[in-house]
């Protein structure tokens, strides 16, 4: 009885640090603030984010992309090893 009162509290107390919801395209994310994460059943690819002390926000996705981004500007490695920026007047890749 014990344990499974100590799940049904772990279960709570983490569904109540988070909020999800799913977007018109069935996609679902979830975010508490400094992290996030969502599932596009479209194209079967996760992803999950997380923002640091200065305010970059990392982004991975289960296809194995990597982004980083901050006020609009950022930049992304793809997995094939392409790499793309946006700056404020200015974007491409290599």
């Amino acid at each position: 009885m014990r344990v499974l009162l100590i799940l049904v509290c772990l279960v709570l107390s983490s569904s109540a640090f988070a909020e999800c919801g799913t977007n018109l395209r069935g996609g679902t994310a979830c975010s508490n603030g400094q992290t996030a994460g969502g599932y596009n059943p479209n194209t079967g690819n996760a992803w999950k984010a997380q923002k640091n002390q200065a305010g970059v926000t990392t982004t991975q996705t289960s296809k194995g992309g990597e982004a980083k981004t901050m006020n609009g500007r950022g930049v992304y490695k793809s997995p094939g090893g392409v790499t793309c920026y946006k700056g404020a007047n200015s974007h491409g890749c290599n």
